[in-house]
Formats: C-alpha cells, sequence, structure tokens
C-alpha cells in the first residue's frame, strides 16, 4: 500500500521540495505548508526535524554542494576554466535566478541562511579555486605576491554581476575572457 514516505525517505523528499520550492518560487514564497504538500509529508514530520523553515533551507542548502575537487592538469589556464564552468553549469541552470536571489535576500536577513551559503557552494568554490590558485602561483605560473583572495573575488564576481544583476547570460566566451583578463593580471 502506498503511503507517505518514512524517515529516511522521508527527510530526503523533505530536503529536495524545499530546494524545488525555492528554485521555482524563491526562498520568501516558500512555506513549510508547501514544502510538506511538495513532499508528501504532514506540516508535523517537518517541525519533528526542524523547528523553522530557516534550519530546514540552511541543512537543504548543504545538501546542493557537490563535490569538485581541485584540478591539477599543469595549466593554471585549464585548472582556473574547469572550475568556472562548474559555476557557468549552475547559471546556465533555469531555476538558478530564483534560488540565488531568493538566498541572497535571505542572506541580508539571516546570518544561519548566510553562513549556510558562504560555506556551502560559494565557500567549497573558493576552497578549491584557492588551491589551484596557490598551486599556480607555487610552480612559478603566477606572481609569487599574487593576491589569491582578490583573484578569487575577480573571478567570481562578474558572473555573478552578469547573472543577478544585469541579467545577460554566461556562456563560455564570457568565462574565458574573465579568466584570461585575471591571469593576465596575476601573470609573473
Amino acid at each position: 500500500m502506498a503511503g507517505r514516505p518514512r524517515s529516511d525517505e522521508a527527510h530526503s523528499a523533505i530536503l529536495n521540495a524545499a530546494i524545488a520550492l525555492i528554485r521555482e518560487i524563491g526562498y520568501d514564497a516558500v512555506t513549510i505548508e508547501g514544502i510538506a504538500l511538495r513532499a508528501g509529508v504532514g506540516k508535523t514530520t517537518i517541525y519533528r526535524r526542524w523547528p523553522s523553515r530557516e534550519l530546514l533551507v540552511t541543512e537543504a542548502i548543504s545538501g546542493i554542494v557537490r563535490r569538485m575537487p581541485a584540478p591539477d592538469t599543469g595549466s593554471v589556464e585549464s585548472d582556473v576554466l574547469a572550475l568556472m564552468r562548474f559555476t557557468t553549469g549552475m547559471y546556465r541552470d533555469p531555476g538558478s535566478s530564483a534560488l540565488l536571489s531568493g538566498l541572497v535576500a535571505a542572506m541580508a536577513r539571516s546570518t544561519v541562511i548566510a553562513d549556510a551559503v558562504r560555506n556551502g557552494f560559494v565557500g567549497q568554490w573558493r576552497t578549491e579555486m584557492r588551491v589551484v590558485l596557490k598551486r599556480a602561483r607555487k610552480r612559478g605560473d603566477l606572481r609569487a605576491n599574487a593576491d589569491v583572495e582578490l583573484a578569487l573575488d575577480l573571478l567570481s564576481g562578474p558572473l555573478f554581476y552578469r547573472f543577478l544583476l544585469i541579467g545577460k547570460p554566461i556562456d563560455e566566451r564570457f568565462t574565458r575572457q574573465v579568466v584570461a583578463s585575471v591571469l593576465r593580471a596575476l601573470a609573473p
């Protein structure tokens, strides 16, 4: 007999429903009732696990972080482009606009959401890109005094700005231009 999902299934269904709804309608419009309906569970099932929508979304955000190991092709340009393509893939996803804009707005109001985003997919990307850039600096592909933290901002900022603020697509050409400009500025 088909019924409501049980423990682990329900947990996964709830987290998946939360992300799906944020992607569709944005963080501010998502309700516990909507998540419960989408997940096929009762509201009490959700509240037993998470006392607030904020905590549920925080856990759901941590679940969308995909492991992206720092590539090591021997070429700083190839390594940086590989990680940048990971990011551009996210921006090409039709649901990313509502997801990202909703989370950015929520970050301004909630330190819990802000920490989840900064330490989740943003933090993961920065960690792996930092490995790539420090390795390149050590090999002499970048200036010895190249500011890696600034480089991280310079690589990610234009994509975010173009996608969320001016609403233009991010394509391979644009990504290559950003990478080339940053690496040229950091070249020995």
